[in-house]
């Protein structure tokens, strides 16, 4: 299983400056409010200098009531414009993260399958899980610290100047330090930090494969193997996290020692300034609370790289996302004549040996065709074939005269539904989920479909009818009817063509007559080609073609095949238990499995 890429910190970057210049009015106000509350800020510093001097000079009482009330106004104009920038930058963070999130989960929604098949899930998961949470908390929370900080810093270091360039030169002592404290930090923690997202998605990985595969699991009595692959990855990502909090200990002491020399810097200076007359002790007052001032600031930047270099690590990953090759849409060509399916000379390899090997098959429209053949015969890799779910190594598989590759992907996607036994119900209603299939089906249209399949009697027995909320945290449906809604799905896209890979498997014993209907009345009229996990399926096709090791060994109608005694006969007769030669009188196996 292969990772999903990881961006650069150019690409990174230009994609979070491309988003946030799609809001440029929004920016610019945010920029400015945050600008001012922190430029408000500087009024308490400078005022009490300035006290510092009217009182050395002799000033009246009335002075300390005007700088009172100057702090207490600039207090609350700086904590109002703070609190309003805070909001407007986490609107802007929020806007875009959302814009990335939505880009990210359609690109990885557009994925071909093969790319899909050797991805990670757990690398998957965790980068539009874990990494859009920490880049939201930093869009949304770090975003707003570190701007605020970091134009405290620049404002209040203008500030020192202007009081006294030697006073700000001084201050500037504490820059060297704060740079090599940077310079020996970054290149030493950014590798933990990109190693330790790739370790949770690690753990993500093997917590999901633990829950999937939990009734192999217990069958086996693998609980404590996957367990020690789960404490394997955690123990992995713990390590890697307290090494990460190791180098950010020893980068907070360098920093306390930057500002240590930064304000005895301000204050001999000072000292000697006063001393020649060249400043006044409200100017140095001002200067070295100015510089304390940036002990917060200045350390939140610093203390805040710990959550940006995190956050950092993620957007490279959502980036990593983007930065994959788009399935280029072929030119406007011809649509398919008609409702045939045909398959040319295909052969299909996933890197090894040919699954499927100089297949061709074709299906005229209307037609109902069955693939049968044992477990390993390479009948869901033929179905996704047809479906142009997958590519083939070798061959072309045409829709209606067309190559499907020409035809492109949204246009076959209208053109052919793939139904497989994995069937998800989404979380809403069930109309709406039911109405997935065409967004501007009305009620009527989705309870004629959920009719054709035989599915409306027990909707219309649910709670709430078409309304019922369903999914994980709605109703539960079984798994014969989680599979009718997909029928009904089918009923209202109305393709010309089907594919069904062992659709009615999910059902069990009870489910599987009437499943069988409802496959027979949604594909009623349709070219469909079936992947036929009962052999009853195959005995209502039209023509059964048999699979052995990739390969048609046999293709015909079920009372010829059986009379020919074949492969197919063989089956048919595992199947159903009949010995050769013996009536077959007694009911078959509703859950047998070719």
């Amino acid at each position: 299983m292969n990772l999903l890429p990881i961006a650069g910190p150019r690409a990174t970057w230009a994609l979070l400056w491309s988003e946030i210049r799609k809001l440029p009015g929004l920016s610019i106000i945010a920029a400015v409010v945050i600008t001012g509350g922190s430029a408000a800020g500087l009024v308490a510093p400078w005022a009490l200098g300035a006290l510092v001097d009217d009182i050395s000079n002799g000033g009246d009482r009335s002075a300390i009531v005007k700088v009172v009330l100057l702090i207490g106004g600039a207090a609350v104009l700086a904590g109002l414009l703070t609190a309003l920038g805070v909001m407007l930058v986490a609107r802007v963070g929020e806007t875009v993260l959302a814009r990335i999130r939505e880009k990210v989960l359609d690109r990885a929604l557009q994925l071909p399958a093969p790319v899909l098949d050797k991805v990670r899930t757990g690398d998957l998961l965790s980068r539009v899980g874990d990494d859009v949470a920490t880049v939201a908390t930093a869009l949304t929370d770090v975003g707003p610290k570190l701007i605020g900080a970091a134009l405290t810093i620049v404002l209040t270091a203008g500030g020192m100047f202007v009081l006294d360039w030697r006073l700000g030169l001084a201050g500037l002592l504490s820059l060297p330090m704060y740079i090599l404290a940077l310079r020996w930090y970054l290149p030493r923690s950014a590798p933990f930090y990109s190693q330790e997202r790739i370790a949770l998605g690690e753990r993500s990985e093997a917590i999901i494969a633990s829950l999937r595969g939990s009734a192999t699991v217990r069958a086996y009595q693998l609980e404590d193997v996957q367990l020690e692959k789960i404490r394997g990855t955690s123990e992995t990502a713990r390590d890697l996290s307290i090494k990460v909090f190791k180098i950010f200990s020893f980068f907070t002491s360098r920093i306390n020692h930057a500002e240590f020399v930064g304000l005895t810097g301000i204050l001999v200076a000072g000292f000697f300034l006063v001393r020649a007359d060249a400043v006044t002790i409200g100017a140095v007052t001002a200067a070295a609370l100015y510089f304390h001032r940036l002990f917060n600031p200045i350390g939140a930047v610093m203390m805040l790289f710990d959550e940006v270099q995190t956050a950092a690590a993620g957007m490279a990953r959502l980036a990593g996302v983007l930065e994959m090759d788009q399935i280029p849409s072929p030119p406007p060509g011809p649509g398919p004549a008609d409702a045939s399916l045909e398959l040319v000379g295909i052969g299909h390899t996933y890197d090894g040996p040919r699954v499927v090997d100089e297949v061709s098959l074709r299906l005229e429209p209307g037609e109902r065709v069955a693939l049968v053949g044992a477990s390993g015969a390479g009948k869901t890799t033929l179905a996704a074939l047809a479906a142009g779910v997958l590519t083939p190594t070798a061959g072309v598989v045409k829709l209606g005269g067309v190559d499907v590759q020409a035809l492109g992907e949204d246009r076959t996607r209208s053109q052919v539904a793939l139904l497989s036994q994995e069937v998800h119900v989404f979380s809403g209603t069930l109309a709406d989920d039911v109405r997935l299939a065409r967004l501007d089906a009305t009620d009527a249209e989705v309870e004629g479909a959920l009719e054709r399949v035989g599915a409306l009697a027990w909707v219309r027995a649910l709670p709430d009818g078409l309304e019922t909320v369903v999914g994980e945290e709605g109703h539960q449906l079984t798994g014969a009817q989680s599979q009718q809604l997909a029928f009904a799905r089918l009923v209202l896209a109305d393709p010309p063509v089907a594919v069904l890979d062992e659709a009615t498997a999910e059902a069990g014993s009870a489910g599987a007559r009437s499943l069988e209907r409802a496959s027979v009345a949604a594909t009623e009229g349709r070219t469909t080609l079936i992947v036929a996990h009962r052999l009853t399926q195959a005995q209502q096709a039209d023509r059964i073609v048999v699979l052995d090791q990739g390969r048609v060994v046999e293709s015909g109608t079920h009372d010829g095949l059986l009379a020919a005694g074949g492969r197919y006969a063989l089956l048919w007769r595992s199947w159903t238990g009949f010995k050769p030669g013996e009536p077959e009188g007694r009911t078959t196996p509703a859950n047998a499995s070719t």
